[in-house]
């Protein structure tokens, strides 16, 4: 049996043996990472977040329940002052101390690995963080630093749980509902690269549903009924993702179907921090260097965290150091009052827009930075108006669940939850009940239970139709390609779990020699049957990244291998089409990964 492998959507590595005690839910955020638990032989088994050992202050160490999502690479000066429990001599930090220490000297401070990690602009695999830092010997890649914050996690467990290794858990990893494959493979692999083993990947909005079951216990019944369509609204650090879970009826009791799930949104906490220094910076009324302002873009996330809460203060202090680099320098020092932070983000970011309303995509300079790629239009109310204009056929609706850390924020909440109203109707409820900076791992860690028939299980199936291009056979044309038709080889609803043979069809399998294969996807085409071939499609059905792989079949290199497709739409977030030739005896596997698509 011969493979072709696009990515696994849950692998990484050979698991202990040893029978797990534990159900571990993580949240690799991109602002805060946290651990959460459940023990799976409990009668009644307590969900509960494990606090982290992390370095706070020069030589001391703390457990907090939150990880912050930041690496900083200490200089010889430090020597000494970043050790942990189970390392001396380190000579970086993880967590809060690197956060803080990291906003004064921006050069060694690695932020946003998550944002890097989905960023298609760039080798992710390079050592390219921090992002324009000089020293290259003092830099990693995406998925290091990814798997730094992982490996954190992991020594900080072992070090508190002893006989209860955290590779020999039962795993499940968050991942935005819009990564796409690459992304997701680079997630795995750097749960690998941590010593983590296996992990499952689950979607960070269905995360937060599941928290809110958790939390809520049987009375989440009470507070939702059929008919019911509850928008999962999760802006955190990076990105924007939007869910829709239909309330259903399965007979007699309550059930939850996801029924849409929304595109990749590279905006969130991050360009609000950063509209915030441009603000400061003018108050400042200096001209500064990239790296003071990386250095402004830190202070000014602290700034706002406090100032837009209810309980917050009227104003916040934030400095820059001086021109020079050096870690001792003088400072820049200014106010950032909390009705300057609501003006500047609540009218930039959350403004109160029709329903209809469409991002903004403005022309671009021909020439631009190979930074992070995000939106262009920083409205997340224009965003979540275009989500629910195109999934207007799953309901407008009727109840919505906030999670991610901007939405901690009271004030952008209420303005967020203004918007839906105006477009959804004064009935609009908001479903409370979850710690926000905990939802995403309390639920991985619950969903892991309910995997286990310990809870109750959103219901997803594939939230797209999936088909496989199909090159034309005709006669060769000078400058013009044969026309590609797309055959349906997973309908939209299709659970997880499912196998079936594509009916009637056979197709030639270019063997021996590198060869494209092609899958497109569709939001919209529900009633499109497996086996369905397409000639005109229009703009309901988008090609994904194509699949370029040898499939071996030793001595006969270049031949074409008449099959049928058999596709596997598997538990852990893969599409496989096997191409089985026409003895059985010979077949060939094609893998694509779906995990954002459904769970």
């Amino acid at each position: 049996m011969t493979s072709a492998k696009k990515t696994t959507g849950a692998s990484g590595g050979t698991r202990s043996s040893t029978t797990p005690r534990y159900v571990v839910g993580i949240d690799l955020g991109t602002t805060n990472c946290v651990l959460a638990r459940a023990e799976l032989a409990a009668d009644d088994p307590v969900i509960e977040v494990v606090a982290m050992p992390q370095v706070v202050d020069a030589k001391q160490v703390e457990a907090r329940e939150l990880l912050p999502s930041f690496l900083y690479l200490g200089g010889e000066e430090e020597a000494g002052t970043l050790d942990v429990p189970w390392a001396s001599n380190r000579d970086f930090a993880v967590g809060a101390y690197a956060r803080d220490r990291g906003a004064e000297v921006p050069h060694r401070l690695v932020a946003s690995a998550k944002s890097w990690l989905c960023n298609t602009r760039v080798d992710r695999t390079a050592s390219i963080l921090p992002w324009g830092a000089e020293d290259e010997r003092r830099s990693l890649s995406p998925v290091d630093a990814a798997a730094a914050y992982l490996r954190h996690l992991r020594d900080g467990w072992n070090a508190v749980s002893g006989a209860e290794p955290l590779e020999d858990q039962r795993i499940y990893l968050t991942v935005p509902a819009s990564f796409d494959a690459a992304a997701r493979e680079l997630t795995v692999r750097a749960a690998a690269e941590a010593g983590l083993g296996e992990v499952v990947l689950l979607e960070e909005p269905q995360a937060a549903c599941y928290a809110w079951i958790e939390a809520s216990g049987d009375a989440w019944r009470t507070q939702v009924e059929v008919g019911d369509v509850v928008l999962v609204c999760d802006v955190g650090g990076g990105t924007s993702d939007f869910s829709l879970i239909a309330v259903d009826d399965d007979g007699g009791e309550l059930a939850l179907r996801r029924v849409a799930v929304g595109d990749h949104i590279l905006l969130g906490g991050d360009n609000m921090d950063l509209a915030l220094a441009y603000h400061a910076r003018g108050v400042l009324g200096a001209t500064l260097d990239q790296w003071q302002m990386r250095g402004l873009v830190h202070a000014c996330r602290r700034a706002k965290e406090s100032l837009l809460t209810e309980s917050g203060p009227a104003e916040m202090p934030v400095a820059v150091l001086g021109r020079s680099r050096r870690v001792i320098g003088g400072a820049l020092k200014a106010s950032v009052t909390a009705a300057d932070a609501e003006r500047v983000l609540l009218d930039g970011f959350v403004p109160l827009l029709a329903a209809d309303a469409e991002p903004q995509r403005d022309r671009r300079t021909g020439l631009t930075e190979m930074g992070l790629p995000y939106e262009a239009d920083p409205r997340l109310t224009a965003h979540l108006a275009h989500f629910l204009a195109r999934h207007a056929d799953a309901g407008l609706p009727t109840a919505v669940l906030f999670n991610g850390g901007v939405m901690a924020s009271d004030a952008i909440r209420h303005r967020v939850l203004a918007a839906l109203r105006q477009s959804c109707g004064e009935n609009l409820r908001e479903l409370r009940g979850i710690h926000l900076d905990q939802a995403v791992a309390r639920g991985a860690a619950y969903h892991g239970l309910a995997r286990s028939g310990r809870g109750v299980r959103i219901r997803g199936g594939a939230a797209r139709a999936y088909y496989i291009g199909i090159e034309t056979a005709m006669p060769a044309v000078p400058g013009v390609p044969p026309p590609l038709k797309a055959v349906c080889v997973v309908p939209q609803g299709m659970e997880e779990g499912s196998e079936a043979d594509v009916p009637e069809q056979e197709f030639g399998l270019v063997v021996g020699e590198q060869a494209i294969f092609r899958m497109l996807a569709s939001s919209s085409r529900e009633d499109d049957a497996l086996g369905l071939m397409l000639e005109d499609w229009g703009e309901e059905i988008a090609e994904m990244a194509p699949l370029e792989t040898k499939l071996p079949w030793p001595d006969h290199e270049g031949a074409l291998v008449p099959v049928r497709l058999r596709v596997h739409l598997t538990e852990i977030g893969t599409l496989e089409v096997w191409c089985v030739a026409r003895d059985e005896d010979r077949r060939w596997k094609l893998e694509f990964g779906v995990r954002a698509d459904h769970n």
